[in-house]
């Protein structure tokens, strides 16, 4: 429901709104720039003060008025023409002309009428309305993809277009909300919609028929300072019977021409007050800071119009998998989904058409939207859940944690859950399992036992398909067809060969860094940015799961490099070796920001074997700051596979490698990574002290030995590696 109250006013509404924002933008600078231009009247000026000497230049003066910005425009006659002119408050000499700037008045009637009078001011009004609706209803759903309000300004991941959206909703929807609610009310009382309150009675006091008084002498005058003017009217040459009018920001005062004596005084009453603020509010006015604010926070609108009308593309994408998807309220079965990329929505879409099939109605929603209270007719929940990093939840499953721990009970009705990721990630399904625990702590009844589909298996997902069949008594076959990721072409351009002494070829690949449209730049549906230890993707021919190889470059360095070792048997590994520059292979990216260095100045302690050291590598590459470094690299020979030997010998000579500690596993003295931290215990453990981070890559067997050294290595000061990865200073990268 709030996402269709956000939707269809900003796809409905875009070109108003974004005529509306832009030329608001514009005028936002007006009352800042009138501001600067002013010369401002000092503290201690009196209103009489500054009448006498606009007098003394212009005889025939009728009226001063005060704008908020501090200008000063006086009008007057002479000889029966009139004039008008912006003075010096210091002198009473006119400064500027008092005509209007046609450029804002075009602006100004755009802007409130879109130059169609009252049928143009009620559709602005509908545009600010919708506006509104807007910004109220973004507030619910950023709340909702952060995980709540307390995580409204956490870090934003996924599509360009989805961050953009978010990052700049967040900043700018108190502003929206404030100028969009105080257009409504200008609107209003334009069509004198609002309430009118009587003002209390005035006393009646008749002029003394006597004029000439000298505005010296004028009491009133004396004590209002000009920064409380608003507007003095002169009486009418000629007619004793007229009289001064004084406005101020307290108070309208009559006052009598012949005596100076204040002949009636009116406060500015509590409602007159609120329009006033509310008009000060909406153009900046008195204001001049809070206006260009306003006006900064109106150009974010067409950015979130354009990023609002991809992401709805995109999301039309995703919902035509989905048909039929039955009403919260009335469906038997509750079908939840976490997901990153969105390969985990094809799933639900293959249970959604199976479980419709056998006679289901079947509702299908982000886990950020769990809400038992909307599941009138639930008989259970499936959540199908992704992971993403180092065991957080995706994109569309935040905050859901926080809603189930929030519950009084668990819902009556059994739930089942069933996690998704890949077994070569040491973080496998831990985001699915962190569901299941605190259901289980909850006191969620079980519908099936946890279970786990690895790298988008339809094998594995069509065997938890038979266990959900039984619990629910109905026949059910999940047939599902695996989703290929959007891939682009790379070009190989170089590579350096190693390993065939060892019989293990090895080689780093460099391929060309593909040209992305706009529309895969905002959507991230290609290659983009990246950074050493994010994965490549490569779907090998003849087969349907892709294998990842971490990358050893960044965007920055203009190339997509990787190290490939050859399996025996291996398809994609053979595929990969046998490439020549200028041959093309397809591939796509999956961040892996987990395993990133980072951009802080805490060191870092890197511990790779093997092809381990591909983002190892990136490390060092990108380490333009010099940031101290210690890399542990384990290796068969280093005649055949000393990987990066020239390279780590610049960056060392750099001062992007501070240390280099190698271990040759293939002599007469087998020495592994392991043994060189061991070592090294003294440096490891001052390091680690001064708050290193330890970052690991390669295969299982060495990070397994490498845990265990570090074990030994940080006893002696009441350290694990346990406890240096709670606080995210071990990280590993293992297959």
């Amino acid at each position: 429901m709030i996402r269709a109250l956000h939707r269809w006013p900003g796809l409905l509404a875009l070109a108003l709104v974004t005529v509306l924002a832009l030329s608001g933008a514009a005028l936002s600078v007006f009352p800042a720039a009138e501001r600067l231009t002013s010369p401002q009247a000092g503290a201690s000026l009196s209103v009489a003060t500054l009448a006498e000497r606009i007098q003394s230049v212009y005889p025939g003066v009728e009226q001063i008025r005060r704008a908020p910005s501090g200008r000063i425009t006086a009008y007057w006659f002479d000889a029966g023409t009139p004039g008008s002119a912006i003075v010096d408050p210091a002198t009473g000499r006119k400064l500027a002309s008092a005509d209007p700037n046609q450029t804002e008045r075009w602006l100004t009637n755009l802007h409130r009428s879109l130059f169609l009078g009252d049928g143009g001011r009620i559709t602005a009004a509908m545009a600010a309305a919708a506006m509104l609706v807007l910004a109220l209803s973004g507030i619910a759903l950023v709340a909702r993809r952060t995980g709540g309000w307390r995580r409204w300004f956490s870090p934003l991941r996924g599509p360009l277009a989805g961050r953009l959206h978010v990052e700049i909703a967040r900043f700018a929807v108190a502003g929206l909300i404030l100028s969009s609610a105080t257009a409504l009310w200008m609107t209003a009382s334009t069509f004198d919609l609002l309430p009118d309150p009587e003002a209390a009675p005035t006393v009646q006091v008749e002029a003394s028929g006597k004029t000439a008084v000298a505005l010296g002498a004028i009491e009133i005058l004396r004590q209002t300072p000009v920064t409380d003017l608003r507007d003095l009217s002169f009486p009418y040459q000629g007619d004793a019977t007229d009289v001064f009018t004084l406005k101020t920001d307290m108070g309208t005062a009559t006052i009598d021409q012949g005596t100076g004596t204040m002949l009636t005084w009116t406060d500015l009453t509590a409602w007159e007050r609120v329009s006033e603020t509310i008009i000060m509010l909406h153009t900046g006015r008195g204001a001049a800071a809070l206006g260009l604010l306003l006006g900064l926070t109106a150009l974010g609108v067409p950015v979130m119009g354009v990023t609002g009308v991809v992401l709805w593309l995109a999301g039309r994408r995703t919902a035509s998998k989905i048909k039929g998807n039955v009403a919260a309220s009335r469906a038997e079965t509750v079908l939840l989904v976490g997901s990153e990329g969105g390969s985990t929505w094809s799933f639900a879409a293959t249970l959604h058409q199976a479980l419709t099939t056998a006679g289901q109605t079947v509702h299908v929603a982000p886990m950020s939207a769990f809400a038992p209270a909307r599941y009138a007719k639930a008989q259970r929940f499936v959540i199908l859940a992704a992971t993403y990093g180092d065991g957080d939840a995706p994109a569309s499953a935040k905050g859901f944690l926080d809603r189930l721990n929030r519950l009084g009970a668990a819902p009556e009705v059994p739930v089942a859950v069933l996690g998704f990721g890949d077994r070569s990630f040491p973080a496998y399904c831990a985001f699915a399992q962190s569901v299941t625990a605190a259901a289980e702590a909850k006191g969620w009844k079980t519908l099936v036992p946890f279970d786990t589909v690895d790298r988008q298996s339809p094998q594995d997902f069509a065997r938890w398909g038979r266990a959900l069949s039984a619990a629910m008594g109905i026949a059910l076959e999940l047939a599902h067809q695996p989703v290929l990721p959007v891939s682009q072409s790379l070009t190989l351009v170089s590579r350096r060969d190693y390993g065939v002494e060892v019989q293990a070829p090895t080689a780093i690949l460099r391929f060309a860094l593909p040209q992305l449209s706009l529309s895969q730049r905002l959507t991230r549906r290609g290659i983009g940015r990246f950074e050493a230890g994010d994965l490549l993707g490569i779907l090998p021919e003849g087969s349907a799961v892709p294998r990842f190889y971490s990358l050893a470059s960044g965007h920055r360095d203009g190339y997509v490099e990787i190290v490939v070792r050859k399996h025996a048997g291996g398809l994609c590994s053979g595929q990969m070796m046998a490439l020549k520059p200028g041959d093309t292979l397809s591939g796509f990216l999956r961040r892996n920001p987990s395993f990133h260095a980072g951009r802080d100045a805490a060191p870092l302690i890197l511990i790779g074997a093997g092809t381990g050291i591909g983002p190892l590598a990136g490390f060092l590459r990108a380490n333009t700051r010099r940031r101290p470094i210690h890399l542990f690299f384990g290796m068969r020979h280093p005649d055949s596979d000393f990987f990066y030997a020239q390279d780590l010998a610049g960056w060392k000579t750099q001062g992007r490698l501070s240390q280099l500690v190698t271990a040759v596993s293939r002599g007469t003295r087998p020495h592994y990574v392991q043994d060189a931290l061991r070592a090294e215990t003294a440096e490891v453990t001052r390091l680690i002290r001064g708050g290193a981070r330890v970052m690991v890559c390669g295969g299982r067997d060495m990070a397994k030995g490498v845990t265990e050294a570090l074990s030994e290595i940080l006893a002696p000061i009441g350290l694990t590696p346990a406890a240096l990865k709670a606080e995210g200073r071990y990280v590993e990268d293992v297959y």
